[in-house]
């Protein structure tokens, strides 16, 4: 079948399944109520609707990561009114919970930066032994030099103390993978009074040796060879900050476990010189985990693998994409880039040197090439409540699809 003919025209499978993904039955695809494993069972149903088999027994490789979640009540009122999570306010993910309130106690910036008084405060309030008081940071009043400094000294402090900082940036939150602080948050500057009282009603649980997984599809090759190519894309997501909010993860990274099903169904109806193996990671937020453990208990030789595409955040590309670990594959780099300007495919495809920020990561440690692909445009949303599946445009998925498929079958020559 030539490419050209083959329907990746089909968005609405690939909204479907991205949409399904962000559902909040999948609870943001995080720690609380199973949201991971529920996607998972999906994500395995997914494969055997397309005909695509485990490399082995399952389609599960699990691993095992400690993680603090919460699961329960996320509430905060202050003068009367009830913050809403992940808008109004956002809490430290490796916080425990806290009921009560909480009595705010300003320090400048002046003082913070001054270790002798900033000893002493923390002193005074340890020594009430009643813990009803919070230090109360402004960022916003400070410059950025100032703030870099601040944000060196808050997560030391929330050790021994409640802390808040004051803010109006958008916030991002991220994964605890331990319970390190007292009630740590950041309150947007627009609904606090740095002289009041917040009331508390925040449940934490850590979850000690939590079982998660990778969910792994694979298609042998047409011939017998020994190389495989590997489809990645991280399916989990931050999960719940409460039980009436969660991080939907449409762009980061709903969409990309979506195109691991958009290049099986290819690579199922046509099969290609190399085996293919689709990989979706589990842990990839709470820092690399499940890549991590799939590329130390690797399920096929790591010398055996020719490339490995990861994928993530891929919902836009209206200003073309972003190749990690560009300049470490020159020739592969150019590969792509070579496709692309043949078939007039994406805007532009830019190159990006090796970093630590995606599961490309740990196999480029153990020396097997890999690219992490993302897309920009201007879906800027990222770690955040709005990310959701309403704001993303898919404008260039079929050529982003057509250019990998086109690398696949090139690469060999190479």
């Amino acid at each position: 079948m030539l490419i050209g003919s083959f329907s990746f025209g089909q968005i609405e499978e690939v909204r479907r399944i991205t949409e399904k993904l962000c559902s909040p039955e999948f609870h943001g695809r995080g720690y609380v109520n199973k949201g991971d494993s529920i996607a998972a069972e999906f994500l395995k149903s997914e494969f055997l609707k397309l005909g695509v088999k485990p490399f082995d027994q399952s389609y599960f490789q699990p691993f095992n990561l400690d993680v603090n979640t919460f699961p329960g009540d996320m509430i905060i009122r202050h003068q009367g009114k009830e913050l809403i999570p992940g808008v109004h306010f956002s809490i430290d993910p490796s916080s425990v919970g806290r009921k009560g309130q909480l009595h705010l106690k300003e320090v400048t910036a002046a003082q913070a930066l001054n270790v002798e008084e900033m000893r002493a405060i923390v002193t005074e309030m340890l020594n009430k032994q009643v813990g009803d008081e919070a230090l109360v940071f402004d960022m916003t009043i400070v410059s950025k030099d100032t703030i870099k400094l601040l944000k060196g000294i808050t997560p030391q402090l929330a050790h021994y103390v409640p802390i808040v900082e004051v803010v109006n940036d958008k916030f991002t939150w991220s994964v605890g993978r331990d319970e390190r602080y007292f009630p740590f948050l950041q309150i947007q500057d627009s609904v606090i009074n740095k002289a009041g009282v917040l009331n508390l009603n925040i449940e934490s649980k850590f979850l000690k040796d939590y079982q998660s997984q990778n969910v792994i599809g694979y298609i042998p090759s047409k011939k017998k060879c020994a190389k495989t190519i590997l489809f990645t894309a991280h399916y989990d997501h931050l999960g719940r900050m409460g039980a009436y909010t969660y991080f939907p993860g449409a762009n980061d990274n709903a969409s990309g476990t979506a195109m691991l099903f958009t290049m099986a169904k290819y690579f199922k109806e046509n099969p290609s010189n190399y085996n293919i193996m689709f990989v979706a990671f589990g842990g990839e937020e709470a820092g690399l985990v499940g890549s991590k453990y799939f590329v130390e208990n690797p399920i096929l030789k790591l010398k055996k693998i020719r490339f490995v595409v990861n994928l993530d955040i891929m919902g836009s590309g209206e200003d073309g994409i972003t190749v990690v670990n560009g300049t470490a594959f020159e020739k592969e780099f150019a590969l792509l880039q070579e496709i692309n300007k043949e078939d007039g495919l994406l805007k532009e495809v830019k190159v990006r040197g090796p970093s630590a920020n995606s599961d490309h990561y740990w196999f480029t440690l153990q020396d097997v090439p890999a690219f992490f692909i993302y897309t920009r445009g201007p879906n800027k949303h990222y770690h955040d409540v709005f990310d959701e599946y309403e704001e993303l445009s898919f404008l260039e998925y079929q050529d982003i699809t057509s250019l990998l498929v086109r690398f696949v079958n090139r690469l060999e020559k190479k």
